[in-house]
C-alpha cells in the first residue's frame, strides 16, 4: 500500500518549505503554495539558483499575510496587498503574469539580508498563469511554481538515490509537495492518473532537476556537485535533463489531502 507521509507548501517561491498535516487542493496548487515571489529590478523571478541564501528564510502563511522568519530569530509580518498596491507584470521562466507588489518597507530588509535588490510580489486570485499548453486540459493554471501545481516523490526513490551517494541527502533538497511511502523505487514514473483521498491527479511529466538540489537548505550554501552528479548517471532523459519526481495537475480541486491518505493508481503511463 502507498500512503502519503509528508505534505509541504512553499508560501514564497524558493524560500524554506512548511510541513503540514493536511492541505486544501486548489487548481493552482495547495492553498498558500507559492503565491508569493521575489523579483529583481527587471521584474524577473529570483530563486535559489541565483541566491542560495533564500533557503534560510522560513515563510509561514497567516490569515492576513505572511510571517518571514530569519535565522537570527527576526520575524517580519507581511500583509496581503490590497486594492491600493501597484500591479506589475512579472516574468517566471517563459511566462508573464500580473502580480501585486507588497508594501515597499518590507523589501529593504529582505534585500539587505540576501545581498541583492529584490521586491516581494503576490499572485491575486484573478491573475491566471497557464501551465505548458502541451499539458493544459483547457483550464489548468499554476502559481509561481516552476511549471506545475504539484510535485510528488516516493520515499523509496530517495532511498535508492542515497544508496549511490557517499553522503545521503534529505528529501527537502527536492522540494516536493507530496511524499509517499511504499512501492518500488521510481514507481511514480509509471503513473498516468492517481487518486489521493478524494482528489484525482493527472501525472503529466517528470520533474527536471537543477542546481537547487545541491544547496543545503539549512545553511543556504552549495554542498558540491551531489546529488545532481549521481542522478545524471542513471536518471538522465534522452534530451539530457536530469529527472526526479513527477509533476501533477488536480482534476477535481477542492478536497483536503491529509497525512496517511492512500495513493491509488488509476491509470498507468503508456510505454513506447
Amino acid at each position: 500500500m502507498l500512503n502519503i507521509t509528508n505534505i509541504c507548501i512553499y508560501p514564497v517561491k524558493s524560500l524554506r518549505g512548511v510541513e503540514l498535516d493536511h492541505a486544501a487542493v486548489q487548481n493552482r496548487g495547495f492553498e498558500g503554495d507559492r503565491r508569493w515571489m521575489l523579483i529583481d529590478n527587471n521584474n524577473r523571478f529570483i530563486s535559489q539558483r541565483e541566491c542560495p541564501k533564500m533557503s534560510t528564510i522560513r515563510a509561514v502563511q497567516m490569515k492576513d499575510g505572511l510571517s518571514l522568519e530569519f535565522p537570527d530569530q527576526t520575524k517580519i509580518k507581511v500583509l496581503f496587498p490590497d486594492d491600493s498596491n501597484d500591479i506589475e507584470k512579472v516574468t517566471i521562466w517563459n511566462s508573464t503574469v500580473e502580480a501585486a507588489l507588497a508594501d515597499e518597507n518590507y523589501n529593504s530588509f529582505i534585500s539587505n539580508y540576501l545581498g541583492t535588490p529584490c521586491r516581494l510580489v503576490y499572485m491575486p486570485d484573478w491573475a491566471l498563469r497557464r501551465v505548458n499548453p502541451r499539458f493544459d486540459s483547457g483550464n489548468d493554471i499554476v502559481s509561481f511554481a516552476d511549471g506545475y501545481p504539484f510535485l510528488i516523490i516516493g520515499r523509496t526513490s530517495l532511498e535508492e538515490l542515497n544508496k549511490r551517494l557517499t553522503e545521503p541527502v534529505p528529501m527537502e533538497r527536492f522540494r516536493p509537495n507530496l511524499v509517499f511511502s511504499g512501492g518500488e523505487p521510481f514507481c511514480e514514473d509509471n503513473w498516468s492518473r492517481i487518486r489521493i483521498g478524494e482528489v484525482v491527479f493527472r501525472v503529466v511529466k517528470p520533474c527536471e532537476r537543477c542546481v537547487i538540489t545541491t544547496i543545503d537548505q539549512n545553511s543556504g550554501k552549495p554542498s558540491g556537485p551531489e546529488p545532481l552528479r549521481t542522478l545524471a548517471t542513471f536518471r538522465r532523459s534522452a534530451g539530457g535533463t536530469v529527472l526526479f519526481g513527477q509533476n501533477m495537475i488536480a482534476e477535481n480541486p477542492g478536497p483536503i489531502i491529509k497525512i496517511g491518505d492512500e495513493v491509488e493508481i488509476l491509470e498507468y503511463r503508456d510505454r513506447d
